[in-house]
């Protein structure tokens, strides 16, 4: 099946080209700094459960939180946006008895982040991006929660497949130029979401581009389900992601040898949104914006990186100092791979297709 080209992917790899892009940072402790209550959080909606907590919800709810986090970091220098939806799946919306509401979520959130990103775009006729953010859900298909039952899954394959297809789909709906399957903790449930993200083209008849970003559980540089970001990369290359990185974890200083194991080989373009530093001992993060962009910038000097931005705990401001400290660097080239690698690990896609 031939399927329409994405105009959003030529875009962004043309502006990638020319220098070092920068998506956003935090939502989730961003929102939580405006101090929100139930109220805020359940509106007029008459669920049934709490609804504290749950950030996806405030697209029907309270919008203009939302809207406004996604101006201010537009406003610091972010090209792309993330929408807040992270957790806008049906597996853990039903922890809050709002999963017959995951479609309106997803489109509700994707228009938000369209409008603001067409509305910057048209200021200054700088291209702004948004990225449907898909989280990984609290299940895995890799391994069992029950230590006395290691073949247990709480979830299967077909399922999350069809959980990932029903977000992905609402947020290209909405707008999205782009799937984001991110914090990856088992490779397994991003399969899956590369599975889901095929489906859909199938069934819209284009091109829906992905970017994967894997989170690390440990040092050594593994996630959950066991794989270094080596073996990440070559489980999903196949997908021929506009970019792969690294997100979450951990601060930027305690991934700096995995960006640099990332960069040498993924033939695409490296997306690293680190933490702001490392939780104190009352959880929050105190690490400052030029500290990070310090860090993340010796990234951008060594050829390494070709989107940054950040994770939890990271402002407006951490973005605003990483796109300062950036600014004018060249992007990282990608390497020089043998064709017949390359066409090696596009031949799972070629038949797929």
């Amino acid at each position: 099946m031939t399927l329409v080209p994405s105009a959003a992917r030529a875009a962004f790899l043309a502006e990638a080209a020319k220098r070092i892009l920068i998506t956003d940072g935090a939502f989730g402790t961003e929102i939580q700094r405006r101090g929100l209550t139930e109220a805020d959080y359940a509106g007029s909606l008459g669920l049934s459960h709490d609804q504290k907590g749950n950030n996806d919800i405030l697209a029907l709810t309270r919008p203009e939180v939302p809207e406004a986090i996604h101006r201010a970091y537009f406003e610091a220098g972010a090209d792309i946006a993330e929408t807040n939806t992270f957790s806008a799946n049906r597996i853990s919306q039903a922890d809050y008895g709002a999963e017959h509401l995951v479609r309106d979520i997803n489109v509700a959130s994707a228009r938000l982040a369209r409008r603001v990103a067409d509305e910057f775009t048209a200021r200054d006729g700088r291209p702004r991006f948004v990225a449907g953010a898909i989280g990984p859900t609290n299940k895995t298909l890799s391994l069992s929660p029950d230590v006395n039952d290691p073949g247990y899954r709480e979830i299967d394959w077909d399922t999350l497949v069809d959980v990932y297809a029903e977000q992905a789909t609402a947020l290209v709906e909405g707008g999205a130029d782009f799937i984001l399957v991110e914090t990856v903790f088992d490779t397994l449930n991003a399969k899956a979401a590369i599975m889901a993200v095929r489906q859909v083209e199938r069934t819209l008849g284009r091109e829906v581009p992905l970017m994967l970003s894997m989170t690390l559980t440990d040092l050594s540089g593994r996630n959950l389900s066991g794989h270094t970001v080596e073996a990440f990369w070559y489980a999903v290359r196949h997908a021929r992601p506009v970019t792969v990185g690294l997100n979450c974890s951990f601060g930027a200083s305690q991934l700096r040898p995995h960006v640099r194991t990332l960069s040498e080989i993924a033939e695409t373009l490296i997306m690293i949104y680190p933490n702001a530093g490392l939780p104190n001992e009352l959880g929050q993060y105190d690490e400052a914006p030029r500290t990070t962009a310090g860090l993340v910038g010796e990234w951008a000097e060594h050829g390494q990186v070709n989107v940054l931005g950040g994770c939890c705990g990271s402002t407006p401001d951490h973005i605003a100092a990483m796109a300062q400290a950036v600014a004018g660097l060249k992007p990282r080239a990608l390497p020089d791979v043998p064709v017949e690698t390359r066409l090696a690990g596009l031949e799972p896609f070629i038949m797929a297709s």
